[in-house]
């Protein structure tokens, strides 16, 4: 009776240590920002009349999910502001200058996470978002989070919109009139991962 108890708790200290040394059920999963299946847009009013619509075409990033203890989970964006594209070449010229992004003084615009909590369908996360040369805290409500594998590659994709006020951002007051200070960002990131 004591050989089988001895074996048995082996047995169990084996099986512990083995967990630990090994990828435990709640360590995070880190994915890298999907360029091709990604996109970051926006549209701003024109005149009070209509809508402009542009994206960014250079964007990097990460995001790791800890699906056990959701608030170590991580999200960060990086956006070249040189490459926005409005489908006009003069118009996109014109947002690279002091008086819009101002492209060669600020050339990223930034979010990092600080906070994650997972909600019905997502997460909330809470950042710290740079543009401008200003930061602020903000609150993304980043729908999605499933699982896909494909070709041995997985897969996790999440959507968000978000208004912003240029004005916060210590934007030229004086180029807000023709285009409206309030901006719909539309975010939509798939990540992956071997």
């Amino acid at each position: 009776m004591r050989r089988v108890f001895s074996v048995w708790v082996m047995t169990l200290v084996i099986g512990t240590v083995f967990c630990a040394g090994g990828r435990s059920a709640s360590a995070a999963d880190e994915y890298a920002y999907d360029l091709v299946h990604s996109s970051v847009s926006f549209k701003a009013r024109h005149l009070d009349i209509s809508w402009i619509h542009g994206r960014f075409n250079e964007v990097e990033g990460k995001f790791s999910l800890d699906r056990e203890n959701p608030a170590k989970s991580t999200f960060q964006l990086t956006i070249k502001t040189d490459s926005v594209d409005t489908a006009n070449k003069a118009r996109d010229e014109h947002l690279r200058q002091p008086d819009y992004f101002d492209t060669k003084q600020f050339p990223t615009i930034e979010f990092k996470s600080t906070s994650t909590k997972a909600i019905d369908g997502g997460y909330e996360v809470t950042g710290d978002f740079t543009m401008h040369g200003k930061t602020k805290k903000i609150v993304l409500v980043l729908k999605g989070g499933k699982e896909h594998t494909f070709k041995d590659v997985k897969r996790v994709a999440f959507s968000t919109e978000l208004a912003l006020k240029r004005s916060d951002y210590g934007f030229d007051k004086n180029a807000i009139g023709p285009i409206g200070d309030e901006a719909l960002i539309i975010i939509d990131c798939e990540g992956m991962r071997k």
